[in-house]
């Protein structure tokens, strides 16, 4: 049975800063946040750090999920080895957050830089490491043992479980997950259709599960092979295009998706690194952290879903130790990224070209942070 906390009651203290205009109609200030994952195994946090209006960060609370982080097995500066486990739902204003180490998944209620614990609730499974939402629907990814996607509605600020809703990946795995062979992000298509699950070594594929009206999947996935090892992690390009981060050979690889749940692949271009794992959307680019060489590289991507480096190289970046999961400012014009191996976030302006301008970062997080969302 999910715990209920009441909504006045804050989980850690917050101090509301100037830069942002109006307020949220809740009677705090209508702020722009960043939102980081300690994932810590003694007791998961979220850290709550004010925007600014040149993108840099100060610290505004520190809030208890009341679950627990966990290691994937064999992992170095990425414990959950994922994206996405962290969640921004803006229609709703929550922040959904996954404790692996408890098998649970936390919701907050989101006011301006305050955050309010609404509920801690089972996720269906074991090692909860991403979630996606869409409308009214949630799902979230487990990525022990065999693997599954649980299913929630989102209703009256609260995520509610979806009976029936739970699906099995098939996959052989323990529990905690090997960090290679885990299931790496749960992704809604654009349009809520359909979702989507990257398998990274374990089948080297992206399943895609049909959604149904009511929120229930497809009985089985579509399994497509990418068309590089280990599919990590995914965004969508404005045309619908999965674009997808292949940590086998530290590639991007785009793909057409079809109504029926089947995947074409349209272009794949390694960057040059190592590790490419992780990627997001920034006005109009695609950036990649590259966890083994500690650099961040940048993409375009065709109408026709061909993707491009940016300059020569495609590297835009150097980070601090171990760049990890990744997030966009609101309007575009700045990218966080999360350095697992320092418990750092490294701060950037994006620039025109799609280069980036390193503007600061915020030190002393602690090794093994993963999980970062923006409002």
């Amino acid at each position: 049975m999910a715990a209920l906390v009441a909504l006045p009651a804050a989980a850690g203290a917050s101090t509301a800063h100037d830069g942002h205009d109006g307020h949220d109609g809740f009677g705090f200030h209508a702020q722009h946040a960043v939102f980081v994952q300690t994932d810590n195994p003694a007791g998961n946090q979220v850290l709550v750090y004010d925007e600014a209006a040149n993108g840099t960060l100060t610290p505004a609370g520190t809030y208890s999920t009341g679950g627990l982080g966990a290691q994937a097995a064999g992992s170095v500066v990425d414990h959950l080895a994922s994206q996405g486990s962290l969640v921004y739902e803006a229609a709703q204003q929550l922040l959904v957050a996954v404790n692996a180490g408890s098998d649970t998944v936390s919701v907050f209620a989101v006011r301006g830089d305050r955050l309010f614990l609404r509920e801690v609730l089972p996720s269906g499974g074991d090692f909860p490491d991403s979630i996606a939402v869409n409308d009214h629907v949630a799902y979230v990814l487990n990525a022990g043992g065999a693997g599954s996607v649980s299913g929630f509605r989102v209703f009256d600020g609260a995520l509610v479980p979806l009976p029936g809703s739970t699906r099995s990946l098939g996959l052989a795995n323990t529990s905690p997950p090997n960090y290679l062979s885990s299931p790496g992000q749960v992704a809604f298509s654009p349009d809520g259709s359909q979702l989507l699950v990257t398998t990274k070594a374990s089948t080297n594929a992206i399943d895609v599960f049909g959604v149904s009206w009511n929120g229930w999947l497809s009985a089985a996935p579509v399994v497509n092979a990418s068309s590089a090892p280990v599919p990590f992690a995914l965004v969508f390009a404005p045309n619908g295009q999965a674009v997808v981060a292949q940590a086998g050979n530290s590639s991007v690889g785009t793909y057409a998706l079809a109504g029926n749940g089947t995947l074409t692949n349209l272009s794949t271009l390694p960057d040059g690194q190592t590790a490419l794992c992780w990627i997001t959307g920034a006005d109009g680019f695609y950036y990649v952290a590259n966890a083994g060489s500690a650099t961040l590289s940048a993409y375009t991507v065709s109408p026709s879903g061909v993707a491009s480096l940016v300059g020569t190289t495609g590297v835009v970046a150097t980070t601090d130790a171990g760049p990890i999961d990744m997030a966009a400012s609101a309007d575009g014009s700045t990218l966080y990224v999360e350095a697992g191996g320092a418990g750092a976030v490294d701060e950037f302006h994006v620039n025109a070209d799609g280069s980036l301008t390193s503007i600061g970062s915020v030190t002393g997080l602690g090794a093994g942070i993963e999980g970062i969302a923006a409002s």
